[in-house]
């Protein structure tokens, strides 16, 4: 156990794709916590499926190095502002946080959120101004804007005087000043030793400590996570657990689990600044309280933001309905989400009035809810996900998003053009000698929905777009839906290639020769703004005559295949995704009397 005059408890929080993980492997490497012929893996905090996937920190997570005769726990945050929620989380836990800022880029939008949280709390950030051998960094640019940034967030006098240091996480090595050698991180772990306050506590005192995360073990269940702010706790100790609303309940310690390097380690006892998992206590929550039973204290509950985007999941009642699915029934899709709740506090689950088949489930953003959907469907689940809503406050305010873009110059016009129509308002424009244009609005989050397929293709892929949640403003007004309809099957069987064929000209197809659909499914967008019912599964009539080589003439485009993400942004109101292991459909809520009278005449 080591004194807390010798523990160093950090955070390392960052803009996405400004460097974090890879300064964190980096850091890893570097602290010799490895044998020599020992493989590291790439991202290797990013131990989830889906992170690994998708290159991005979906949740926090820890971990210790030691140096200088120092134990350093460093936790790893997302960058993305939907899992914001997890940065709230473990801020308590850290004395410091490493703001990690691209020193080409300069800070970001979700730079802003991380970093303001941290100030609001007190916390003395250190900056390492990352990607230093970038051929367009300009590191002194980057630190004023950072300083500017401080400035802004109202940092005091002390937080404004923080230390820094440039560094390149892919080189592998850190150094304060120009003009000093470039060869290991040292400088940067000297920092942390020096500038890093050792957390406060008294060993003497009684056990106390707050759950910060919540992990699950299958042989000893839930585990509390969290920094130990007094006292001492050991194996076989008893301890008393206060929940949110005040009740006590008595268990005993029967594993503590702490952290070196990736892997966990069973520790006989731990104290004052230690950040370790607890076992013992099984229906543990993220905020509970955990003190010595002869000494019963409380501590306030763990405030978060609030939700800011909605959707319904219900039961698919579909034609194919159980082909893939191993759970179905909304008892089950119920059971999975409110298990989902007592470990993602960030998230709310809530019945819909009136309705037996379906559940409301709220996030901060749609990649917030998209994880868990994708999580689900992954596990065997199989339902129906609305169109996102935003919440509304009683007063009819409306979440506004602090949206940053980058795009080439020519096509910054079409962009500011779409944001205006979605109720955005200008904030900044400024083109670089790159001839690359940074755009800043204040849009409203509806304005989002929807939105981010369409700026990838009007910006041929080249735009960057992030945004954070700013605040709650005046209703801006109504915003137009999709400017185009769908193209709907009227009937059931298997898809086609000759009518695949005669129906590309009509729009986008979304499905391929041989996929089965059903009635009301969407099955492409219409290049016009109405839905349009098709017969996708029309077979070519065969007649007796032959002729060399007409059969060999199809030439069919390939269909664009919607991943979760963009079939979400497609839906309207009137439609749903069907999301099942090994399919994403969308469909219709019901064919209207119009749709069903055209399909009857073709």
């Amino acid at each position: 156990m080591y004194p807390p005059e010798k523990i160093r408890n950090i955070a390392i929080i960052a803009h996405i794709d400004h460097g974090k993980t890879t300064l964190l492997d980096c850091l890893l490497g570097q602290a010799e916590i490895f044998r020599d012929n020992e493989i590291i893996p790439e991202r290797a905090m990013d131990s989830n499926e889906l992170e690994k996937e998708r290159g991005i920190t979906i949740f926090a997570k820890h971990t210790s190095l030691f140096v200088n005769e120092c134990k350093i726990n460093i936790i790893d945050t997302p960058g993305h502002a939907d899992f914001s929620g997890e940065v709230e989380r473990v801020l308590g836990m850290v004395n410091c946080v490493l703001l990690i800022i691209d020193a080409a880029e300069g800070p970001m939008p979700q730079t802003r959120f991380v970093l303001s949280q941290a100030l609001k709390m007190g916390i003395n950030p250190i900056v390492v101004l990352n990607k230093i051998d970038k051929p367009h960094a300009d590191p002194e640019n980057a630190l004023n804007k950072t300083f500017d940034l401080f400035v802004e967030l109202g940092a005091s006098d002390e937080q404004l005087d923080f230390p820094y240091c440039y560094a390149s996480a892919i080189g592998g090595y850190a150094f304060l000043n120009e003009g000093d050698p470039r060869e290991n991180m040292k400088p940067l772990f000297d920092l942390v030793v020096e500038k890093v306050p050792y957390p406060p506590g008294n060993l003497e005192v009684p056990f106390l400590m707050q759950a910060s995360t919540i992990s699950h073990s299958d042989f000893l269940g839930r585990q509390a996570t969290g920094r130990i702010l007094e006292g001492i706790i050991k194996k076989g100790d008893s301890f008393t657990m206060i929940e949110k609303g005040g009740h006590p309940t008595q268990h005993k310690v029967t594993r503590i689990d702490g952290y070196h390097g990736l892997k966990k380690v069973e520790l006989e006892e731990a104290g004052v600044g230690d950040i370790v998992s607890i076992s013992g206590a099984p229906n543990v929550m993220i905020g509970d309280t955990l003190c010595n039973p002869n000494h019963i204290q409380q501590l306030p509950s763990i405030e978060l933001g609030e939700p800011t985007l909605s959707v319904e999941i219900s039961v698919n009642a579909g034609p194919f309905v159980g082909r893939d699915g191993k759970y179905v029934t909304m008892n089950k899709i119920r059971e999975r989400l409110l298990h989902e709740k007592k470990s993602n506090i960030s998230l709310n689950v809530e019945e819909v009035e009136g309705r037996e088949d379906a559940i409301q489930v709220a996030g901060r953003g749609e990649l917030h809810l998209s994880i868990l959907i994708e999580a689900m469907r992954r596990e065997g689940y199989e339902f129906l996900v609305s169109k996102p809503r935003v919440i509304l406050r009683e007063n009819k305010d409306e979440p506004i998003e602090h949206t940053h873009i980058e795009v080439p110059e020519e096509f910054s016009g079409t962009v500011i053009e779409e944001i205006n129509r979605r109720k955005g308002e200008m904030l900044n424009f400024h083109t670089n000698e790159h001839n690359i244009t940074t755009l800043e609005f204040s849009l409203p989050t509806r304005g989002l929905i929807g939105y981010r397929n369409d700026f990838l293709t009007v910006t041929r892929g080249l735009g960057i777009l992030t945004s954070v949640f700013d605040s709650y403003g005046p209703y801006r007004g109504e915003i137009a839906g999709r400017k185009y309809g769908a193209l709907i099957s009227m009937n059931q069987g298997k898809v086609t290639g000759y009518a695949c064929f005669n129906l590309q000209s009509r729009g986008t197809i979304f499905v391929k020769p041989g996929d089965d659909v059903y009635e009301g499914m969407i099955i492409g967008e219409n290049s016009r703004d109405n839905d349009l019912v098709v017969n996708i599964t029309r077979e070519k009539q065969l007649t007796n005559v032959r002729a060399s080589g007409t059969d060999e003439s199809l030439t069919l485009t390939p269909p664009k295949v919607l991943t979760l993400e963009q079939a979400i942004d497609f839906i309207q109101n009137d439609e749903f995704v069907e999301v099942t292991p090994n399919h994403i459909r969308l469909r219709k809520k019901v064919l209207n009397e119009t749709q069903r009278k055209s399909s009857s005449r073709k």
